[in-house]
């Protein structure tokens, strides 16, 4: 069984309306929305610290664009009005925003990242926080992935980037669990 402080912040990036556009093409883990939807009830009904990441496009025509409705978050995530919203313009939701240093006032060492999309702002954010020295868990059930053609026009499956970039932040910069040992460490307190 792991041990999530109760200190322990739910970092949710990313959780956005334009990522239902269909521009995206196929996505793995259909049900990560309503599993970031248990691990934030579990979070607020144990008082843990929250913190929302909402990507803002400078991108004109971008789903995730400010002008855009897809900028918004998604109705299942909805932060409550006590929870900090970061907002940001790049991959990581630690370079040009006040995430670490309000991580850092509140003494929080431990981060559970969750969100969208694995192999874009989850990996970067994540890979971000494990070199700020922040222990970092990814439930791999609370985050998806989009397919993906790579510089040879090989295409690959949404599954198959999850799984890969998943593989690639494992024991050196995150510990990858599921949302069931997060949930279990946490209302067990």
């Amino acid at each position: 069984m792991i041990y999530i402080p109760q200190n322990a912040a739910l970092i949710v990036i990313d959780v956005q309306k334009g990522f239902d556009d269909p521009q995206w093409g196929s996505r793995n883990n259909p049900d990560a929305e309503k599993t970031i939807a248990a691990l934030l009830t579990a979070w607020r009904e144990t008082a843990r610290p929250i913190f929302h990441v909402q990507h803002l496009s400078s991108t004109e025509g971008s789903p995730l664009n400010p002008r855009n409705a897809g900028c918004e978050i998604k109705d299942i995530v909805r932060p409550l009005e006590d929870e900090q919203i970061i907002q940001k313009r790049v991959n990581s939701a630690f370079i040009g925003t006040e995430l670490e240093g309000a991580l850092r006032q509140r003494g929080i060492g431990t981060l559970v990242i969750v969100g969208l999309t694995t192999s874009h702002c989850v990996s970067t954010s994540a890979r971000m926080a494990g070199n700020l020295g922040f222990e970092v868990y990814l439930p791999n059930d609370a985050i998806a992935a989009f397919e993906i053609t790579g510089p040879d026009g090989k295409r690959y499956s949404a599954q198959e980037i999850h799984n890969m970039s998943l593989a690639t932040l494992h024991g050196e910069f995150a510990t990858v669990v599921d949302s069931k040992a997060l949930l279990d460490s946490v209302q067990s307190r």
